[in-house]
Parts: structure tokens; C-alpha cells; sequence
């Protein structure tokens, strides 16, 4: 891991060279979690983890894995061990292979100063409700799993994701989910720290909502072709909405980015 360096510090050798810290040393998990830690204070904040290709893919194949790396995932377990919640489409928990979140050792007493349970809780975004709910993802998570449907959905499906230990909420009049309203009703519930990790949909419905605040972006040295989606899909927005960079990270040619809504 080379060393994270703030905007204000960057100048063009660094930000190319991606210089190592000081004393040659990888970055422990603790500063990174430092680095990434969410702004102070009691109001919601939501940022997305994603990966991207240098041609703009969002996937290969259908999913993220073959763009990322081990820093990557390094990151990618930061950023879960900081929230609060995960908030996940439907389609990317049937890709991707979506398991419970796990409680680490590493986090444990960062996350038991700041009054947050043992894991992350996962909340999968469904209209349908058409999962699978013998999956461990709703029969053996640490902490119950949500569901974040609209008023419309089948009561069957409801009650089906019950049965198997989901919570339910409901965050929309129509069958689909409202981000902003999905988004309340997670803080209302005391989870405030929100972490998205798509798919592409579910981005595209939170930045054209205007409810997404920080995007942390791995830029992948790796080209696909193809007709692969981009990290955000679905509706378009009148005018485009500017983030601008908080800190960029560099290793093997891998750049690690946030950026935060203006």
C-alpha cells in the first residue's frame, strides 16, 4: 500500500509515482480506516464503492471481481468495516454472490466506540422480492438482514423474506424503492453511516435522487471492450452533478480515488 495523499499535498511527480510512506511500510488497517472514516457528526451520509475499468466498465462478465485487486479488496473490507449499513441491489446480490457481513477483529473496538454492532448490516434494494431466501445472506447473518421494498410488493414475498429472518421496510407508495426515502428510513433505524456497492442501477437511482455524497472510485489499469455497463446506469440527471476529489491512492497501478458531492 503507498501512501494516501490529500489533495492539497498531490504534485504531478506523486500523483504518478505514488510515492511509499516515510518508513516503507504498508498501511495498517487502522489507518486506513482512519483515511476513510466517515465526517463527524449525526448527519447521514452515503458514499459507493466502485470499480471501474480504464475504458469505463463497471463489470466483466457480469461482475466486479476480475477488475479489482488485493488492495482493492483491502479497501473494499475497510469501507464495510466502517458502516453502519450496506445497501446492495437485488441483481448484485444474485451476481455477486452476496454472503453476510463478518465481524473483524481489526474494527472491533473502533466500531464498539462508536456505538455500531459487531458487522455492518446488509440491505438489498427489491421491487420483485425475488431472491433466494435459503441463502445465508437472509438464514445466518450476524445481524438480520434487510429488505427495502415499495408498499406495492407481493404480501407472499413479504412474508416469504419474514419467514426466513429478513426485516422488511417498506420505502416506497409503488412497487420499487425511493432512494431518498430508502435512505431515511435506514437512518431512521439508527444507520446513518451507509455504504452502496451498487450495481449500476441502484448508483444511477441515488446520484439522479441527489442523495449520494461520496464516491469511492478504483480506477482498474485494465481495458475489457465490450459492451459492459458503467458504474451508474438508469436515469440520466438534467444537469450533470459535480463531486470534486478528496484523495487519491496508488498501487500497481491501481488508482484508489473519493470523491465528494459539492
Amino acid at each position: 500500500m503507498r501512501r494516501l495523499l490529500p489533495v492539497t499535498d498531490m504534485t504531478a511527480s506523486e500523483t504518478s509515482a505514488g510515492p511509499a510512506a516515510a518508513d516503507g511500510r504498508e498501511w495498517s488497517l487502522d489507518e486506513l480506516a482512519d483515511a476513510y472514516a466517515y465526517p463527524e457528526g449525526d448527519g447521514v451520509w452515503l458514499r459507493a464503492n466502485m470499480v471501474s475499468s480504464l475504458d469505463g466498465a463497471g463489470q466483466h462478465d457480469g461482475r466486479s471481481q476480475p477488475l479489482s485487486s488485493e488492495t482493492d479488496m483491502r479497501i473494499f473490507g475497510t469501507l464495510r468495516g466502517l458502516a453502519d449499513v450496506v445497501v446492495v441491489g437485488a441483481e448484485t446480490v444474485r451476481l455477486e454472490g452476496y454472503r453476510p457481513a463478518r465481524a473483524r477483529e481489526a474494527f472491533a473496538a473502533r466500531r464498539a466506540a462508536a456505538g455500531q454492532g459487531e458487522a455492518p448490516v446488509i440491505a438489498v434494494v427489491s421491487a420483485s422480492l425475488a431472491l433466494d431466501f435459503s441463502l445465508p445472506l437472509f438464514t445466518s447473518p450476524l445481524v438480520p438482514t434487510l429488505i427495502l421494498t415499495g408498499a406495492a410488493a407481493s404480501p407472499d414475498r413479504v412474508a416469504a423474506a419474514r419467514a426466513a429472518g429478513a426485516e422488511v421496510l417498506f420505502a416506497g407508495d409503488g412497487a420499487g424503492v425511493e432512494p431518498a426515502r430508502a435512505v431515511a428510513a435506514l437512518a431512521e433505524r439508527g444507520l446513518r453511516r451507509q455504504l452502496t456497492e451498487g450495481g449500476p442501477r441502484l448508483l444511477g437511482q441515488f446520484v439522479a435522487a441527489g442523495v449520494l455524497d461520496e464516491l469511492c472510485l478504483t480506477l482498474s489499469p485494465t481495458m475489457t471492450a465490450g459492451g459492459a455497463q458503467r458504474i451508474a446506469g438508469g436515469p440520466s440527471v438534467a444537469v450533470p452533478t459535480r463531486f470534486q476529489v478528496a484523495s487519491v491512492l496508488e498501487q500497481d497501478g491501481f488508482l484508489f480515488t473519493r470523491y465528494r458531492r459539492i
